[in-house]
């Protein structure tokens, strides 16, 4: 179930729904782990997609994969590019990216940088958000990821990538 690495490093793309990238983060709170799965659309780096649980299963990227398809009616042959976890490789999963015509490509063996652009964002996320609050239970964190995801990082934050403006703010500015 390995797809060919499709990307190759290469992050840029010239308009919406050409590449997409997911992977998982954990995020630690006293009541246990919560993993979040992301959906981000390389053009503009927005979240399209995330979904958590308690429980680290394909359900999980399914999930977050099916919001994306929800918020943004992929066309034909969007590159969909992840880490080559077991969830990724899953038989539901892979059917899932065949469905809706997707292109898939996953990471080289164990290398971070080929999903360099979901791991900046989680990096972002775990300094701006995580790494400042003690998380108690798995609410509070979903709780918390919501705020950041769909009030500060796709609305507001500023990205040097993206000339100094928001996700959001450059899919309108380029619409």
């Amino acid at each position: 179930n390995v797809a060919p690495n499709l990307l190759d490093g290469d992050f840029t793309t010239s308009g919406p729904n050409q590449k997409w990238a997911g992977d998982i983060s954990y995020i630690k709170t006293a009541e246990g782990w919560l993993y979040l799965a992301v959906v981000i659309d390389l053009y503009s780096r927005r979240v399209i997609g995330w979904a958590t649980s308690k429980r680290l299963k394909r359900k999980l990227v399914i999930d977050a994969l099916q919001r994306a398809i929800a918020l943004r009616q992929p066309p034909e042959g969007v590159i969909f590019h992840s880490d080559r976890g077991r969830q990724y490789c899953s038989h539901d999963y892979q059917k899932l990216l065949r469905k809706h015509a997707f292109k898939a490509s996953m990471s080289g063996k164990g290398n971070c940088y080929d999903n360099a652009a979901v791991e900046t964002f989680f990096k972002s996320l775990k300094a701006e958000l995580i790494w400042r609050m003690k998380l108690q239970t798995r609410e509070q964190a979903e709780k918390a990821l919501f705020g950041y995801i769909n009030r500060f990082y796709n609305p507001k934050r500023r990205h040097s990538y993206l000339g100094n403006i928001s996700p959001i703010q450059f899919e309108m500015k380029a619409a």
